[in-house]
C-alpha cells in the first residue's frame, strides 16, 4: 500500500468526505483520518475503521536512505472519506491499496488495522423526518467500522437499519420514545446500547451510548 496527501498544511479541506461525518474536528477525529482508495472503502463499510500507519525505511537512492525522518513514529488514523478513482493512472484506482491523508498525518506506510480507542460512548446524531429515520453513527471503538445495527423502540421489535451511505444508517418506519441499538462491528463485536437515545430526542440532535 501506499500514502499521499491532501488538503492544506494545517489540515484544512479535509473535514468532510464520502463517510457523512460533515465536520471531523466538531467529531473529536481531528486531522488523524484518512481517505480510502474504493478498494478498500467497500462502499462505506469500512467508515470508522482505523489503520496503524508508520514508515518504513527504504533507500531511494544512493544519497537518500529513505523518505522517513528519523523520529518516525506509528500513528492511527480513522477512515473518514473515499479517495475516488481516476480515469488512468490514479494511484486511488482499484485494485491498489492507498491512504490520502491530511498533509499534518502524512508518512510513508506500512498498513495494519487496529483497534480504535475512543473517548466517550458511542454517538448518535439523529435525522431524517416522519416516516423514515437516518442516524449518523460515531464514535465507535475497538474495530471502529459497523457492519450492521439493529434499533428497537418501546412500540416495536428489533428492526434492522440499512446503510444509507457511509456511517449513515437509515429506518423506514417511525420511531419515537427511548432507542436501543444492537451494533456489530467488523471484528464481530456486538456492542449493545440500551435507551442510548432518550424519549425526548429531536431531529440534529446528538447522544451518546454508555457503551464504548
Amino acid at each position: 500500500a501506499h500514502i499521499t496527501y491532501y488538503g492544506s498544511p494545517n489540515g484544512g479541506g479535509t473535514e468532510g468526505g464520502a463517510c457523512g461525518y460533515q465536520n471531523t474536528y466538531s467529531l473529536g477525529y481531528g486531522f488523524m483520518t484518512a481517505a480510502l482508495s474504493s478498494s478498500l472503502f467497500q462502499g462505506g463499510s469500512s467508515c470508522g475503521a482505523c489503520y496503524q500507519i508508520r514508515c518504513e525505511p527504504i533507500r531511494v537512492t544512493r544519497t537518500v536512505k529513505n523518505w522517513c525522518w528519523s523520529y518516525s513514529r506509528t500513528i492511527t488514523v480513522t477512515a473518514i472519506n473515499l479517495c475516488p478513482p481516476r480515469s488512468s493512472g490514479g494511484c486511488c484506482n482499484p485494485p491498489l491499496q492507498h491512504f490520502d491523508l491530511p498533509m499534518p498525518a502524512f508518512l510513508s506506510l506500512a498498513r495494519r488495522e487496529v483497534r480504535s480507542e475512543k473517548r466517550g460512548g458511542i454517538r448518535f446524531t439523529m435525522g431524517g423526518n416522519l416516516w423514515f429515520l437516518t442516524i449518523l453513527i460515531h464514535n465507535v471503538g475497538g474495530a471502529g467500522d459497523v457492519r450492521s445495527v439493529r434499533i428497537k423502540s418501546p412500540h416495536s421489535g428489533l428492526i434492522s437499519m440499512y446503510r444509507n451511505w457511509g456511517s449513515l444508517w437509515t429506518v423506514r418506519a417511525r420511531m419515537s420514545g427511548a432507542l436501543f441499538f444492537m451494533i456489530t462491528t467488523s471484528h464481530g463485536r456486538v456492542l449493545i446500547t440500551r435507551n442510548a437515545v432518550g424519549s425526548g430526542w429531536r431531529f440534529g440532535q446528538t447522544w451518546e451510548g454508555n457503551f464504548p
